[in-house]
């Protein structure tokens, strides 16, 4: 498989040009962020991706994680590059310094991240899952959990997992089954199973906290009766050294289709009856706390999605310019490279134009989420927390669904060599599947934003970014570059806020409508906002060529792939209009008795 070559100029030129990432900056808070500190940062991200990662990305893929007598072994190399991974900072990057953070902004740290998931995904799964329970514990623990677990979770040398799956509990976590029994020290034992546990354990840290979902004895049924516990591999003396081994155990681990190097576990507590745990939280509010993890989650999911792309579409890429195949309309070539042939070319220009797309829309995100939680005004942080709200499922969603679309393009390109695996493309594609499933369906990411998140404090959110977007559009330059840039744009905003304002009626008057425009309506919003993120990079990139920037090239392509955004990737969207305002009739016509005969 062709090595990852990090894409440091392309995120620098995102985070700068397109989302405006010095508002970030800026800030008090992030004072020390300066450019040359934040260059050094990409810099060295793309080193450890590009060095350490990637050459075991492969061999993960093809050794997996085993589960023996004394648990999970990972695969080669994955050790030693954990322990690299931690003692290097990247763990603790964004994290809060008082628990030994470095206190950098979220949205440098998904840079570095998308590097780290392009380079090996199966890997970056341990560190994200620690960063929302670190997020968990620091919004919902006790001053002595916080200084018990947050350190050495900030540092690497405990990792955390996030357990909500039952068998008979994936999205109705209400159903779960796992119980909770107060004892007389305040700790309590945990009883219940639970699936497909990421890092639920393995072989790179010397502990895992593992944060759990269960139900008191008496509590009520459903969500509202559910609390969260901690509950560590390695039970914690007084003086923060490891005791004894806890009653929580990984039992088997899934056989999957991708992500083969990262142990997906299915996880026993209590089988002996002495699993011990400690409320996180309230008692009975613990979804609210595991709703903490998830959103860092599903923005750090959504990141994979772009991550798949980008990997995707530099192996395609390699291998349009290397195979020679046919004879080239275009160049007139008899035996052309695969890259002179307009179809090759459409398809690689799509991956290259909805990636950048889906890589602003992540940044911005996290931009938002930056300034949502450290801008001191308060209503400049309340635009900026409405405006995380209503991006992140557009992130987790349109960005994953992007990742198999374009892996799969890639493997398209390749053409039959693609379906071999010694190409490497293929892991690309298996990998990438699983990112539209788990953090919450992409299903529920487009329930979530038509059922909540357009309602919210009136739709103010979503109505303030699509007039930001039209001003934008109305003010773009008369020029043939951005001529078709500007339709589009309008065209696209107009058919978004028109369709979100039936949506908005549908979900008071008759909710099932409205769930089932759902999915096409967060394509359709999403690619509006992707394409006034390009036509921001393309606008950036013409006013630097005007000044006289010398890297022409790279300019030049913004622009060219702004307006392939706009004219081939929005006109595929604008047809959804009908989709999402028919209603549900047809998708219940049928009697589920009568779908198959």
């Amino acid at each position: 498989m062709p090595e990852y070559i990090a894409p440091v100029k392309e995120i620098k030129f995102t985070l700068t040009d397109v989302i405006e990432f010095s508002e970030v900056t800026a800030l008090e808070i992030f004072q020390d962020a300066s450019d040359d500190i934040i260059d050094a940062i990409l810099n060295e991200g793309a080193k450890f991706a590009n060095e350490v990662l990637s050459p075991i990305n492969k061999v993960g893929d093809q050794e997996g994680a085993i589960l023996t007598e004394n648990g999970v072994k990972t695969a080669s190399g994955f050790k030693q590059a954990y322990q690299s991974y931690s003692q290097n900072g990247w763990n603790s990057i964004c994290a809060n310094p008082e628990f030994g953070g470095q206190g950098l902004p979220e949205t440098l740290g998904i840079a570095i991240m998308e590097m780290i998931d392009s380079a090996n995904m199966a890997f970056s799964l341990c560190p994200i899952l620690s960063a929302s329970a670190i997020e968990a514990i620091e919004t919902h623990g006790t001053d002595e959990q916080k200084s018990l677990y947050l350190e050495k979770l900030i540092s690497g040398q405990w990792t955390g997992t996030m357990n909500l799956t039952e068998p008979q509990a994936g999205s109705d976590v209400g159903a779960l089954t796992s119980k909770a029994h107060m004892q007389s020290d305040d700790s309590y034992l945990i009883e219940g199973q639970k699936i497909f546990i990421t890092y639920g354990d393995h072989d790179m840290a010397e502990n895992i906290i593992h944060l759990v979902l269960a139900r008191l004895t008496n509590a009520p049924e459903g969500i509202r009766g559910i609390s969260l516990f901690i509950i560590p591999k390695f039970l914690i003396n007084q003086d923060g050294s490891l005791g004894e081994r806890n009653d929580a155990h990984a039992v088997s681990l899934e056989h999957k289709m991708g992500i083969m190097a990262s142990p997906t576990c299915v996880m026993a507590y209590g089988e002996h009856k002495s699993c011990v745990g400690y409320l996180l939280g309230e008692e009975n509010k613990g979804i609210q706390a595991m709703f903490t993890m998830m959103n860092n989650a599903r923005l750090n999911i959504g990141l994979q999605g772009i991550a798949c792309s980008e990997r995707a579409y530099q192996m395609a890429l390699d291998y349009a310019k290397e195979r020679l195949q046919g004879f080239s309309v275009k160049t007139k070539i008899k035996k052309a490279p695969i890259i002179d042939h307009p179809d090759v070319r459409r398809m690689l220009m799509t991956i290259k134009a909805t990636t950048e797309a889906a890589r602003a829309l992540a940044y911005l995100n996290a931009k938002a989420i930056d300034l949502g939680r450290c801008h001191p005004d308060p209503d400049v942080s309340q635009k900026y927390k409405g405006l995380a709200d209503l991006l992140t499922p557009l992130s987790k969603a349109y960005c994953t669904d992007l990742g198999v679309e374009n892996s799969s393009l890639a493997m398209q390109i390749f053409g039959g060599m693609g379906y071999i695996e010694e190409t490497g493309i293929a892991q690309i594609f298996r990998d990438a599947r699983i990112n539209p499933i788990y953090e919450g369906t992409n299903g529920i990411q487009a329930m979530d934003l038509v059922g909540r998140k357009l309602g919210l404090d009136d739709g103010k959110h979503w109505r303030n970014l699509l007039d930001e977007i039209l001003v934008f559009a109305k003010n773009l330059p008369a020029s043939d570059d951005f001529t078709s840039i500007k339709i589009q744009l309008e065209k696209v905003t107009h058919t978004t806020l028109k369709c979100a304002e039936w949506l908005l009626i549908e979900q008071k008057n008759n909710p099932s409508n409205a769930l089932a425009g759902s999915v096409p309506f967060l394509r359709l919003i999403s690619t509006a906002i992707g394409c006034y993120l390009m036509a921001k990079g393309a606008l950036s990139a013409r006013k630097r060529l005007d000044t006289g920037d010398q890297d022409q090239a790279f300019l030049q392509s913004k622009i060219i792939t702004s307006r392939f955004y706009a004219e081939q990737i929005v006109p595929t969207v604008l047809s959804l209009e009908e989709a999402i305002t028919s209603g549900d009739e047809l998708f219940f016509a049928i009697d589920p008795e009568h779908m198959a005969f």
